[in-house]
């Protein structure tokens, strides 16, 4: 993987002529390098924090001091609930955050209590609304506002102008920070979410998922997922899934599941119709489950009965879009944002190529999807 990243960023520096199939044959590696990186880390997870199983979260806060922690590293997560047991702190999970919720060696800690907020754009009200101290983890960490930056440190590879970095993983600081500021109040939240569904819980669904679609109650699968973004156009993804039909079953990962997660769909003969899957480098169970499937039927991945929806895309999104077309799966829907990096003749390779189509009716883009 090393190796790739540095002929891959060589290449941008030598290519002056601009060869599109070469960069094009590079994008496509991309996507496989990143299948391996993704496994590594799900590996690196399990290890550690043991196997993801279905939780149920709250989204209200505790009576006690509190710290929030955004971004997407769980060994962090990890490790300021160790220093963190047994005091009055309680720690909140943000945005991508959440699926920590599911590890047996995360939710073992009692004062993990809870998710507060959406998608990672809500972070300068939630932050301000909030008295606790604020640790982010990695990027999706936006420049902070006066009322709260004093209360903010960053870990890792995160840098941002006047907040403090933490390297290691001593977190006492946050710790101290937190009990420096008001308690807060026991307010429980409207709604609990959902999240922990891994390959082997799924898997192990499989007998009755095939019998329910042999039977016809489950008609299609669909993989919801991407990046969320802060604009009206967004809102596309809730009223997609609650147009779809009662016999579909979501799959969703990432920070896009926040449009809609805290719906309650019901279930089909007890297996949920939302099923989230976790983070966005989560997405390799989406490509497990793709694969164990089309196993399963005997079919290729682009014969099952499985629709992939992908929302607004910029950095790891990217890659996770260049990985599922590494593997051949073809006829990804897309938007109803088309991302940043797609220029029109970027457009016209995902198009001729991949067969990516573009979505902006949820009405007329459900009718297309169920008839294909």
């Amino acid at each position: 993987m090393d190796a790739f990243i540095e002929r891959a960023f060589f290449s941008t520096l030598t290519n002056v002529n601009f060869d599109p199939e070469s960069f094009l044959k590079l994008a496509v590696e991309a996507g496989e390098m990143n299948i391996r990186t993704m496994q590594l880390l799900k590996k690196a997870h399990i290890e550690t924090f043991g196997e993801p199983v279905p939780t149920k979260v709250k989204t209200g806060t505790v009576k006690g001091h509190g710290i929030l922690v955004t971004g997407h590293d769980l060994k962090a997560l990890g490790e300021l609930l160790k220093q963190a047991e047994g005091t009055d702190v309680f720690v909140y999970t943000h945005s991508e955050m959440l699926p920590a919720h599911g590890y047996p060696g995360l939710k073992k800690h009692k004062n993990l209590a809870g998710n507060l907020g959406k998608a990672w754009f809500d972070q300068r009200q939630l932050f301000a609304k909030y008295p606790m101290a604020i640790l982010g983890t990695t990027n999706c960490f936006l420049i902070p506002r006066d009322e709260y930056k004093d209360r903010m440190f960053t870990t890792g590879p995160v840098r941002l102008p006047g907040v403090p970095n933490i390297e290691g993983y001593d977190y006492s600081a946050v710790i101290a920070k937190a009990r420096s500021l008001p308690e807060l109040k026991d307010e429980p939240g409207d709604f609990e979410l959902t999240t922990g569904f891994s390959t082997s819980v799924i898997l192990s669904l499989k007998d009755k998922i095939k019998q329910l679609v042999q039977e016809g109650k489950i008609k299609r699968f669909f993989l919801v997922g991407g990046c969320d973004a802060p604009v009206k156009k967004s809102d596309y993804y809730r009223e997609f899934v609650q147009k779809l039909p009662k016999d579909t079953v979501i799959l969703t990962l990432a920070c896009g599941k926040y449009r809609f997660n805290d719906l309650d769909l019901g279930d089909i003969k007890g297996i949920p119709r939302l099923i989230d899957l976790g983070q966005c480098n989560d997405a390799i169970v989406a490509l497990e489950l793709a694969q164990a499937l089309a196993g399963l039927f005997g079919v290729g991945v682009n014969d099952l009965p499985l629709t992939l929806v992908v929302s607004w895309m910029e950095q790891k999104a990217v890659a996770i879009l260049w990985s599922l077309l590494a593997l051949g799966i073809k006829g990804i829907y897309l938007g109803p944002i088309v991302p940043g990096w797609v220029n029109d003749d970027i457009l016209k390779v995902l198009v001729e190529k991949y067969n990516v189509k573009l979505i902006g009716n949820p009405d007329e883009d459900i009718k297309a999807m169920m008839g294909s």
